[in-house]
């Protein structure tokens, strides 16, 4: 059932988009045409956060991952890739299904920033009470 060709992947975390498209027998990650770790400048965390779904289906060095994400910060964006590389996964082959399900990396995570209300400083700040 396996694919010879690409898969794509779209992944959506914060405001968020990643585009992702994994390749058999090439190498690395390139993220908006820039290696992995100099796109998140040295922040390993964010590299690992990306690489989670490749380690999790013992597929790292199987598959070369182009990414185009745009939106949010370095952490929504490295989110979003996840998800997107976990979508092109099961895409190339259904057996990872349940290992990425259960690791909770094929569900869109619904937090956003709430927006802020009239009569507030922020979504949920106040203005100072003062009784005189």
């Amino acid at each position: 059932m396996a694919n010879k060709e690409q898969n794509l992947g779209t992944g959506r975390r914060k405001t968020s988009v990643a585009r992702v498209r994994i390749i058999p027998g090439e190498k690395g990650i390139i993220i908006n045409n820039k290696e992995m770790h100099e796109y998140f400048g040295g922040r390993e965390i964010l590299s690992t956060i990306v690489e989670q779904p490749l380690v999790l289906t013992e597929t790292l060095g199987k598959f070369g991952v182009r990414v185009n994400v745009y939106g949010g910060g370095n952490s929504g964006q490295a989110g979003a890739i996840r998800h997107g590389i976990a979508r092109a996964l099961l895409e190339n082959d259904e057996s990872y299904k349940k290992a990425l399900r259960e690791a909770g990396f094929l569900t869109r995570d619904s937090r956003m920033v709430e927006r802020k209300k009239y009569g507030r400083k922020k979504a949920r700040r106040s203005p100072q009470f003062s009784k005189r």
